[in-house]
C-alpha cells in the first residue's frame, strides 16, 4: 500500500508519551526511501513514455504516484522535525549531558545535532550577563524559596556550595541546599525535592 511506512512512522511518534523519545527507525526510514525512489523511478518511465508515445491514459497514474511522493516526503519530514523537537526539549530537561538510555536511542546525526544545539545555546548564555554569563537553563518554574531540602538518590561526591562550603553527597542524606544549584542535579536524578 503506497505511504503506509511513513504513517507508521508518524503513529509510532504519535504513540509516544510527551517527553520521551522512541528509539530511531532506521529500518522504516529505509524502507520509506526506497518506496519513494522505486515511485520516482516509475513515475520517470511513465513520462518519458507519455512524451514520445503521447499516451494521456498515464497521467492519472503519474499524478497519483506523485502526491504518494509528497505524502512520503511530508511524513519523513514531520518524523524526523518531531524528533528534533524532543530532542531539544530534552537539552532544558536534562542538560548538556543526556542519560545513556536517551542517547542509545538516538541516531548518530541526531548526537551531532544535539552537541552543536547545546554549544550554541552554551555561546549564547555566555553573552548575557557580563563575564559569568547567565544560565538561562535553571529556574525553570519560579522559585518559591531560594533553599530547599534536597534528598540524594546515588552517591554523588562532594557538591561545592557558593560560600566555598562543600557537601558530600551520599545516597540517602537529606541536605538544605540553594534551589539554582540543585536544580540541574534534580533533573539529573541525583537528588530529589524533598517536600514537606
Amino acid at each position: 500500500m503506497f505511504c503506509e511506512k511513513a504513517m507508521e512512522l508518524v503513529r509510532e511518534l504519535h504513540r509516544a508519551p510527551e517527553g520521551q523519545l522512541p528509539a530511531f527507525n532506521e529500518d522504516g526510514l529505509r524502507q520509506v526511501l526506497e518506496e519513494m525512489k522505486a515511485l520516482y523511478e516509475q513515475n520517470q518511465s511513465d513520462v518519458n513514455e507519455a512524451k514520445s508515445a503521447g499516451r494521456g491514459d498515464l497521467i492519472p497514474t503519474i499524478k497519483f504516484r506523485h502526491c504518494s511522493l509528497l505524502r512520503n516526503r511530508r511524513c519523513t519530514v514531520a518524523y524526523l522535525y518531531d524528533r528534533l523537537l524532543r530532542i531539544r526539549a530534552l537539552r532544558w530537561e536534562y542538560g548538556s549531558v543526556l542519560p545513556n538510555a536517551l542517547r542509545f536511542h538516538m541516531s548518530a546525526e541526531e548526537m551531532e545535532w544535539f552537541n552543536h544545539y547545546k554549544k550554541s545555546l552554551a555561546t549564547y548564555m555566555r553573552s548575557l550577563g557580563g563575564d559569568e554569563g547567565l544560565d538561562i537553563t535553571q529556574d525553570m518554574k519560579p522559585p518559591k524559596s531560594l533553599y530547599i531540602e534536597v534528598r540524594c538518590l546515588k552517591d554523588y561526591g562532594e557538591f561545592e556550595v557558593d560560600d566555598g562550603t562543600s557537601v558530600l553527597l551520599k545516597k540517602n542524606s537529606q541536605h538544605f541546599l540553594p534551589r539554582w544549584k540543585c536544580e540541574q542535579l534534580i533533573r539529573q536524578g541525583v537528588l530529589e525535592h524533598v517536600l514537606s
